[in-house]
């Protein structure tokens, strides 16, 4: 929450304020940009040309940081990004890997497997995280750790902390470029986006109310605009605690377009198609996006597009990520649902811990 304002009070119940985390992650991003310092705690790290590979290691909210370094990074660097979301080592990892450990616990089981192996075949690593166990590793193996700045009580709540020292340390080496102008335009954004939604109206508001009790299948172009899809589900799930699907353009044209041919009497009351939008999509994606929506609208509910606004893709990716958050909070209240809490993981994890 901005100092000096009123906190807002539309969300009910909200036992961990995530109404505040939501409008502020402007400010969020913009601390981010404020503190970051420049890695040093890297001995030997080579610059662009010395690094053969780009790892980010994460799970849930934790790992949406690494799939936006991916979507940014894939048309400017030379050197591949890729994901872990498990305990597996890659067989490429080694001293020409600079490898990302994004925890917001400090505690993540999987996060924390990979990365010890990591450090073990001579990958630089660098931890993102509120501390915990994976900082001590990581410090005692040689490897430099970015805390995430304090008062942010989720990981999916975190999406912007994690995100800019991934993209600055990358900007950093020389692997990206333009990072820290975007994500400044980025802050810009959400001040005016912010403005419209903590009111408990806008955009967020009337899309929530079109989605109803239906639902959703989100869909987006390729790069960054898929990890905002991906979000917009996983916000759903957790926020709403609701089902939701996301699908990318042109790839849902090759195989999804094709199940909406049975069973339309049930799909058109269930399902409403939710198509998130840039305004840069290639002409062709452009096409895509008006010919599955025709193929498949008798057998929907409803067709809801979504643009996004903003100075720069990165701008517009995080204006689709907080109208998509609060269209969660949104679905959330309309139930009576705490945004928070998320007991069903809670359980999940409790039991993978004693084996049940």
């Amino acid at each position: 929450m901005t100092e000096g304002t009123e906190p807002q009070t539309w969300l009910h119940p909200d036992s961990e304020d995530l109404l505040g985390a939501t409008a502020s992650l402007g400010d969020q991003i913009g601390s981010a940009l404020a503190s970051f310092a420049p890695i040093d705690g890297l001995p030997g790290l080579p610059g662009a040309d010395g690094l053969t590979s780009v790892v980010v290691a994460g799970m849930g909210g934790s790992a949406v940081a690494g799939e936006i370094l991916r979507a940014y990074a894939a048309p400017r660097s030379k050197v591949p990004v890729v994901l872990v979301n498990d305990y597996s080592l890659p067989g490429f990892v080694g001293p020409g890997t600079l490898w990302f450990a994004v925890s917001f616990s400090g505690g993540t089981e999987e996060t924390a497997v990979a990365t010890a192996a990591a450090l073990k075949a001579g990958a630089h690593v660098v931890a993102v995280t509120s501390g915990g166990a994976l900082s001590e590793m990581v410090r005692d193996g040689g490897g430099s750790v970015i805390l995430i700045q304090p008062g942010v009580t989720q990981p999916r709540s975190a999406v912007g902390a994690t995100a800019v020292p991934l993209l600055l340390v990358c900007e950093q080496l020389g692997l990206v470029t333009d990072a820290r102008a975007q994500l400044e335009a980025v802050v810009a954004q959400l001040s005016r986006r912010r403005s419209e939604l903590e009111s408990g109206a806008g955009l967020a508001a009337d899309i929530a109310r079109r989605i109803g009790r239906t639902i959703p299948v989100f869909h987006a172009g390729s790069g960054l605009p898929a990890v905002a899809a991906r979000r917009w589900k996983t916000q759903l799930n957790e926020n709403a605690k609701s089902p939701a699907y996301f699908g990318v353009q042109p790839e849902v044209c090759h195989n999804e377009v094709c199940g909406f041919g049975q069973h339309g009497d049930i799909t058109r009351q269930v399902l409403t198609l939710v198509n998130l939008r840039t305004g840069s999509e290639d002409p062709r994606i452009v096409l895509r996006f008006q010919l599955f929506a025709e193929a498949t609208e008798e057998a929907l509910a409803r067709v809801i597009e979504v643009e996004a606004a903003g100075d720069g893709e990165l701008a517009c990716f995080f204006d689709l990520v907080m109208v998509g958050d609060f269209v969660s909070l949104h679905l959330a209240t309309r139930d009576g649902i705490d945004p928070g809490p998320v007991p069903t993981l809670t359980e999940l994890k409790r039991r993978l811990a004693s084996g049940a």
